[in-house]
């Protein structure tokens, strides 16, 4: 009985757990690079090399040899938009033909509006700095309709990290500096989506996964600044994270209704690491350009391993991906900064592999920005994006109750189109 339970329980809980989704407004799948308001002005193109409180989420170095204290917060608005669309999904029940999944065919902007928070602080003592950003880099919420056509795959969703990281970093040499952090992440999720009952003339069941947990990563990196060239190397880890949480059953008709009820579980998945790699030259003295390249490990996201009672591993397939950005800041006057920047990024996802929870795809990422010195103490920044998403299949088949007598497969055929988001953001740098 335990073990036909957790395979009634498979289908509907891989599609719960598979938060490699709603990529529409991030840098890649779920993971959101808006970090810094100074980096998303110009398109993230120099973060690793840059110096100061702003760019240790990048690289922990960045704030060595600083003098005295600094402060950041920021914060982002992400407003995605796009349309997921059924192009012929069907459900295979047990003996039945195919028919047609039903439902709206059309689902307008499931991916929801956002406010992302930011911070940092750090000091510095000449040679050796101490910092401690905030951060929320994988976090999205996602909202499909319940009559929807992608209902089995997708329903509601929110994930939520919070990274802090500590960071230590010391100038061994004039211009070379090196900097090591530990990544203290938390996450939080609730995710949720429906089930088919054996009847096409019953209503759908439902389940809802939610889980929490603390899991550690670190980061390390280096820059070297010589006259008016600037670089920097930096990796970070990737974030093996273990939900606890349990699955909530409910609705499930006829011979399926012995499945109904909550089953305490824990879950483990991984964040992808990432290595990066910066440059920034001082053309003249106002002008300076900068160019970054990002590679994700996001073959790290391959599986979502479940616990007890469900023993499971469901695929994901991630594949290692890129980005490419470059950018320009210009001292307009010794208080007026202007900048902008231009990034590509691929998508992790793959065809065939990807679901109504993971509309992502290839996308230009378009940014302008400024930043104004409003004393001798402060600084405001503030940038603003439009982010272009390629057209792409949504087409990963799923199957309800997988392995038992009672297999519903479902065929998904659709397409995610008319993709884009815009990003504004504000933010304080503060010395101390």
């Amino acid at each position: 009985m335990k073990t036909a339970y957790a395979r009634i329980l498979l289908s509907g809980t891989a599609s719960v757990l598979a938060f490699g989704m709603a990529g529409a407004a991030h840098a890649q799948a779920f993971y959101l690079q808006e970090q810094s308001v100074r980096a998303q002005g110009r398109a993230f193109s120099g973060e690793a090399a840059d110096t100061g409180v702003d760019s240790i989420w990048w690289n922990p170095a960045a704030i060595a040899g600083m003098e005295g204290g600094e402060a950041s917060i920021h914060a982002s608005a992400i407003l995605p938009r796009g349309k997921v669309s059924d192009q012929g999904t069907v459900i295979v029940r047990p003996g039945q033909a195919a028919a047609s999944v039903g439902g709206n065919s059309v689902q307008k902007n499931p991916i929801s509006n956002g406010l992302l928070p930011s911070g940092a602080i750090a000091y510095g003592f000449g040679k050796v700095a101490v910092g401690l950003s905030v951060t929320a880099p994988y976090s999205f919420t996602t909202d499909y309709a319940s009559d929807s056509w992608a209902r089995y795959t997708a329903d509601k969703t929110k994930l939520r990290t919070f990274d802090i990281q500590p960071t230590v970093a010391v100038e061994l040499a004039p211009g070379l500096k090196l900097g090591g952090a530990l990544n203290i992440e938390y996450a939080d999720a609730t995710l949720s989506n429906y089930l088919p009952n054996l009847s096409p003339l019953l209503a759908d069941g439902h389940q809802t996964l939610s889980g929490h947990g603390w899991d550690l990563g670190w980061s390390a990196g280096m820059q070297y600044h010589t006259g008016p060239v600037s670089l920097g190397l930096s990796y970070k880890s990737s974030v093996k994270h273990t939900l606890k949480g349990s699955v909530v059953t409910e609705d499930l008709l006829g011979p399926l209704a012995a499945s109904n009820g909550t089953v305490n579980t824990h879950a483990h998945f991984a964040t992808p690491w990432m290595a990066i790699g910066s440059v920034r030259f001082k053309a003249t003295d106002q002008l300076t350009l900068n160019g970054q390249v990002v590679r994700y490990g996001w073959s790290k996201f391959d599986s979502i391993d479940l616990g007890d009672p469900l023993n499971v591993s469901i695929p994901e397939n991630y594949k290692n991906s890129w980005s490419y950005s470059v950018g320009a800041d210009y001292a307009v006057s010794p208080k007026w900064t202007v900048r902008g920047g231009v990034q590509y990024g691929t998508t992790p996802t793959r065809d065939g592999h990807r679901d109504a929870r993971v509309p992502d795809s290839n996308r230009w990422n378009f940014s302008a920005g400024t930043s104004y010195a409003a004393s001798s103490h402060i600084t405001v920044d503030a940038a603003a994006s439009y982010i272009a998403f390629k057209d792409a299949s949504i087409d990963r088949t799923t199957a309800a109750y997988a392995g038992t007598a009672v297999q519903t497969p479902i065929l998904v055929d659709g397409t995610l189109t008319n993709a884009y988001a815009m990003v504004f953001s504000l933010g304080a740098r503060v010395t101390f």
